[in-house]
């Protein structure tokens, strides 16, 4: 985690809050969610706001942090029983729940969580944040299609439940949401909750560290192993297949038969909770096997994980970045926003899903995803093009300062204050 060094934006109106976050998984090394909670958390406690994490405890045995507490095994419903016991006996101010698909290995009894704690009488607010939502209906083989839709349906339009999340976000009397998207999606399927829905945008998942761009510079080649007028071409983030790496790597076979100063950095580890294990190794083999049969060996380096601040002077000594996601980029994506605040001009895939607003404000180089073609044709013409690049990474950065760490703590707080001041949830309810 980065802590933030600015001081609290007002000092504290009641005595220090204490939240406890649910997650399906908590490794910051593996997981983007987790890693987005660690900087949630690292920051809120610059502001006096403490917290305990509840997940899995192969999660909390990794981690070894007395405030990272294992609390169920596997994410399946009859384990839900001793979780609702476990948060019942935390003394908290409230309960906030992180949700993604993938933190909780696309398991769904989660949904259930709010209503089996309301039933057992826990009276403190409930918070949710959804990471992603408006993909990922229940669609049971054994359950018939026509019947499941009309009680979908049926219970979202009472706000008993909602057709997605289950009693997720019906049940949770303040929900957060990362973008704009979500946020519509949301409101339209349960429009009498919209005033319980506040969008509060990621920011960038690694901090700018203070360095000289010309020692950054230098020492980004000489790690590397690359002459010092190397132009270097950046990935950052998990290597994953939906990242579009294989196409990046074939596209940049192209650039390199242009401009024999271009190199390609992927900065990132590939275990995560979305490809682990056997799975991770055969997919790192994978892509180590494509850049040896392009002869691309000594133009194409591969960090593995790396720790924050390597990974910022290595994002300092870049010339370019690159994000060239299958399904497009969007502003849900922090490694973007890390490009950006490290002044990179960048290189990324756009959709007419993804968000619009990075096109039409010009503030990344837009390619279509999946093209190899079309993306190395894209890094040899801004590599070639030094107005071009000073003009993004200046939109790009002036774009970022909108997206920060103390921005997204002013909406936590000022949400968490309105909940235990407000009378509507559990006026009591013991901290």
């Amino acid at each position: 985690t980065h802590p933030s060094t600015h001081p609290p934006a007002y000092p504290p109106t009641r005595p220090p809050m204490h939240i406890t976050y649910l997650t399906g998984s908590y490794r910051p090394d593996q997981d983007g969610v987790a890693d987005y909670l660690a900087n949630l958390r690292s920051h809120l406690h610059q502001r006096q706001i403490t917290s305990t994490v509840l997940t899995t405890h192969d999660s909390a045995r990794a981690m070894a942090d007395p405030t990272v507490q294992g609390a169920i095994a596997q994410w399946q419903v009859p384990q839900l029983v001793p979780l609702v016991q476990r948060i019942l006996a935390t003394p908290t101010d409230i309960l906030h729940i992180q949700h993604a698909a993938g933190s909780y290995r696309f398991e769904r009894s989660v949904f259930l969580l709010p209503l089996l704690l309301r039933l057992a009488g826990y009276r403190r607010p409930i918070v949710t944040t959804a990471h992603e939502y408006g993909w990922w209906d229940w669609q049971p083989s054994w359950f018939p299609a026509p019947w499941l839709e009309s009680l979908k349906e049926w219970g979202q339009a009472r706000i008993w439940w909602d057709r997605e999340d289950g009693f997720l976000l019906t049940g949770s009397d303040a929900i957060l949401t990362t973008n704009e998207n979500i946020t519509r999606i949301m409101k339209e399927r349960l429009p009498s909750r919209r005033d319980r829905i506040t969008t509060v945008p990621i920011a960038a998942n690694l901090s700018v560290a203070p360095a000289d761009r010309a020692a950054a510079c230098q020492q980004l080649r000489h790690d590397c192993g690359w002459p010092e007028q190397a132009q270097v071409v950046t990935f950052f983030g998990f290597l994953h297949p939906v990242k579009g790496i294989e196409p990046l790597v074939q596209g940049f076979r192209q650039v390199v038969e242009a401009q024999s100063q271009a190199r390609l950095l992927l900065m990132g580890g590939v275990e995560t909770l979305a490809l682990r294990g056997q799975d991770a190794e055969q997919y790192w083999q994978k892509v180590q096997g494509q850049i040896r049969d392009l002869g691309l060996t000594d133009y194409v380096h591969c960090t593995g994980y790396i720790d924050a601040d390597l990974a910022s002077r290595y994002l300092s000594g870049s010339d370019l970045g690159v994000l060239p996601f299958n399904p497009g980029i969007s502003l849900k994506s922090g490694s973007l926003l890390a490009l950006l605040a490290h002044r990179l001009p960048t290189i990324a895939t756009c959709t007419a899903e993804t968000d619009a607003i990075l096109s039409e404000k010009r503030v990344i180089a837009p390619v279509p995803p999946r093209d190899s073609a079309a993306l190395g044709n894209a890094i040899a013409a801004l590599l070639q093009n030094s107005t071009e690049q000073q003009r993004l990474a200046t939109a790009g950065h002036s774009f970022v300062q909108a997206f920060t760490w103390d921005g997204i703590c002013d909406r936590h707080q000022d949400i968490y204050q309105r909940l235990l001041s407000s009378d509507s949830v559990g006026a009591a309810h013991p901290a």
